[in-house]
């Protein structure tokens, strides 16, 4: 029984998809927008049930009308068309009372859907790897995927709920016209097709139009979130206004195309219009004639009135559900772009969950290249022992960031392999891997947010001394005590209320707190004032001791203790050494030492 229903369902769909001209792949993803309707088809079946109820409501109107003027016609008296005018009224609440109850459980599934695809949406973009947002603009994305799931839930709605009652009405319609009098539904009947066809006929120019107006938006709002998210360089170099109108000319062009839209659909709406004026002056004329000759009544016409207001009407949204699908088309490119996105860097089938870390790490013939024309590592080879301190320097664009996000595995190497304690980190579910990985940025990010949810982001279920004190043992305690409302003061969008060094501290706190196996400090400490780095080194120290940790330097003079120095340059290791050893050695790692100790002497 299920296989034919699923037949069935994919017979209506082709059918639908071969009228709105959509080749295979577009009825690919309509059976897959529909699959999200499926959840609630209970629901939806208790739509389609009360559907035919307010159609046949609908259709049994103008039946009345013809009663009420014919026994006007006839001088049949007043209390008959009074009873009449009661029916009408009867049929119009209980209609309506259906038609309140099909929108509140329609909208039940419009909402559950969005909850649905803004669910599957947002896991799929949090799950797909660094490569994926890095060529994506936030803005943009957030305009295309909202456009997108708010278009898409149209689209189905108006597939599951809008087709059906609109062939019902059409259906009965019909059948009753005819019965009536079948030479005004033949005048009706042959005008009935004209504006569906008008529809038809606009609906490429409306997808064209609905594809370039989303790609100007897109880029409309890419910028601006780049404008505000970069204002103080804005403001730096006086450019207010000069973005103000860039903005503004943006959205003047996006307008541009909105209002000749809307003076194509004017002229579209007018000229439907005009053909059901056409259509009802013809059957007025006809039936004039035949009720002249006593072939009709006026009864019959006034039913045809009602029955042609409400017989355009779902053509009309069967034309518009014609257009909503090839609208829809780019609304289902939006979202299946993002959820078959391709993801390079998912979990292998049998990969294993990270238990206990020793923190042993492993490069063996690491090879990078973010593209073909450009490689940042070349043949990295590097044993770290359990517990050990490893620096890495070296000159911008020497490999260091690069480095360290193949250990977070937030890229796999082109070739070779990272082991950690023996296991291929391909091997390794990533969600537990960073788990154990502490990290603590040169930009550190704090959310708009408390500081004491920031400080416990890696350990929600941290307690309030736990939180107290790794943020003691990050010389963050006191500047916080001294905010308005402490732990709970807001910190504002990416920690705008509080100083850069503030923020350090903070984001320090947050790996402390989180008590990792494997460290990783990109430029910790490069923020704070002298007194506050020597706190926070002291912390630093205690928090390394014992774990394996990677320290990412610019200013040699914090990593004078490491167990080694790792000293990159266009993405080779040049020399690895202790600092005492790479001194003596007097290579490149120790020209840089004197170049730094040679500007802080010119700079006392």
């Amino acid at each position: 029984m299920e296989t034919i229903i699923q037949k069935t369902k994919d017979g209506i769909l082709a059918k639908v998809a071969g009228l709105a001209g959509l080749d295979r792949v577009k009825l690919t993803q309509m059976r897959r927008a529909i699959g999200f309707v499926t959840p609630h088809r209970r629901t939806v079946a208790i739509i389609l049930a009360i559907m035919p109820v307010i159609a046949a409501l609908g259709a049994l109107e103008p039946l009345i009308y013809k009663l009420v003027f014919d026994r006007l016609a006839g001088n049949k008296g007043l209390a008959s068309v009074l009873l009449a005018v009661g029916a009408i009224m009867l049929a119009a609440l209980i209609r309506e009372g259906f038609n309140a109850i099909s929108n509140r459980l329609s909208w039940k599934v419009r909402l559950a859907v969005n909850y649905q695809l803004l669910d599957a949406t947002t896991s799929r973009l949090h799950a797909l790897p660094l490569s994926y947002h890095r060529g994506e603009t936030v803005g943009g994305l957030m305009t295309r995927l909202n456009h997108g799931i708010n278009g898409f839930v149209a689209a189905v709605a108006d597939i599951a709920f809008g087709i059906l009652p609109g062939l019902m009405y059409l259906a009965i319609s019909v059948v009753v016209m005819v019965r009536l009098d079948w030479r005004l539904s033949l005048v009706v009947i042959l005008f009935a097709p004209l504006p569906a066809l008008i529809g038809v006929f606009a609906s490429k120019e409306q997808t064209a139009r609905e594809s370039s107006l989303l790609y100007r938006w897109g880029v409309v709002f890419s910028r601006f979130n780049e404008v505000l998210a970069g204002i103080v360089t804005v403001k730096s170099f006086a450019m207010e206004d000069a973005e103000r109108k860039r903005f503004m000319g943006d959205v003047s062009e996006a307008h541009g195309i909105v209002r000749r839209g809307v003076a194509t659909d004017t002229k579209i709406g007018a000229t439907q219009n005009l053909v059901v004026m056409l259509a009802k002056a013809c059957s007025i004329g006809c039936a004039v004639y035949l009720i002249s000759r006593g072939e009709t009544t006026v009864g019959t016409l006034m039913a045809f009135l009602g029955y042609q207001g409400g017989l355009f009407g779902p053509v009309n949204s069967l034309t518009s559900i014609y257009q909503t699908l090839r609208k829809a088309t780019i609304s289902f490119d939006i979202i299946f772009s993002i959820l078959d996105a391709e993801d390079r860097l998912q979990d292998a089938p049998h990969a294993v969950a990270v238990q206990q870390v020793k923190g042993e790490v492993l490069f063996r013939n690491v090879h990078f290249a973010y593209n073909e024309d450009r490689t940042i590592l070349s043949n990295i080879n590097l044993h770290v022992q359990p517990g050990e301190t490893v620096a890495i320097v070296g000159p911008s664009g020497s490999g260091k960031t690069t480095l360290i996000s193949l250990l977070q595995r937030f890229y796999d190497p082109t070739s070779g392999s990272i082991r950690l304690d023996g296991v291929d980190l391909r091997f390794l579910q990533q969600r537990s891997l960073r788990q154990q990985i502490g990290v603590v940025l040169q930009d550190a990010l704090v959310f708009n947010d408390t500081i004491r949810n920031n400080i416990a982001y890696g350990k929600p279920d941290a307690t309030k001394a736990e939180i107290e004190a790794a943020a003691v043992a990050a010389n963050a305690h006191k500047f916080i005590c001294q905010l308005p409302g402490g732990y709970d003061f807001i910190v504002g969008e990416r920690g705008s209320r509080i100083s850069v060094g503030e923020r350090q501290r903070i984001s320090i706190a947050r790996a402390l707190l989180k008590n990792p196996s494997l460290l990783i400090l990109d430029e910790a400490t490069s923020a704070l004032d002298a007194e506050s780095e020597a706190l926070v080194q002291d912390a630093l120290d205690r928090l390394i001791k014992g774990r394996t940790s990677f320290i990412i330097a610019h200013r040699l003079s914090t990593i004078v203790g490491a167990d080694r120095i790792l000293v990159l340059k266009d993405g080779h290791i040049i020399e690895s050494d202790t600092h005492q050893a790479l001194m003596e050695q007097g290579g490149y790692y120790a020209s840089l030492v004197e170049c730094q100790s040679r500007g802080l002497l010119l700079a006392s």
